[in-house]
């Protein structure tokens, strides 16, 4: 099983008053490894998004194990998990990486639909070609 991987270091905005990570930012850092993924393996995907393709997240959830804090590095490890018709379903692992080893602090999944712009509705398509190719790398 191979993951994609994208290191982060947890900053000050990202914490709450109590001083941990704020639970929302994990979902945004899966946003981010997937950003990361379409640069990486996937560019030409981008410039479709420019134009009429749309990658809509249709479903996202996190559980939570530990806590993080200002200045812990992250890594977050994506791979696939099914690619079915217009559907795309990841999974997300959020490992704490310290001196003495790495901890699993989450796990994640996120599900997005291929979509179409037509005018103002969003018309279901096939997964691009270049991007189920990508996918298939890391499941």
């Amino acid at each position: 099983m191979r993951n994609y991987e994208y290191q982060h270091i947890v900053s000050f905005e990202e914490t709450n008053l109590v001083g941990n990570v704020y639970y929302a930012n994990h979902i945004r850092w899966q946003g981010r490894c997937r950003e990361m993924f379409l640069r990486d393996h996937a560019p030409e995907i981008l410039t479709q998004l420019c134009q009429d393709l749309a990658l809509a997240t249709v479903r996202v959830s996190c559980e939570y194990f530990s806590e993080l804090y200002a200045f812990d590095t992250v890594a977050i490890r994506m791979r696939l998990d099914s690619l079915t018709q217009n559907r795309i379903t990841m999974l997300f692992e959020y490992w704490r990486i310290t001196d003495k080893g790495e901890e699993l602090i989450a796990k994640g999944e996120q599900q997005t639909a291929s979509m179409r712009r037509d005018g103002d509705k969003l018309v279901p398509i096939p997964v691009p070609t270049e991007l189920k190719e990508a996918l298939e790398l890391y499941r």
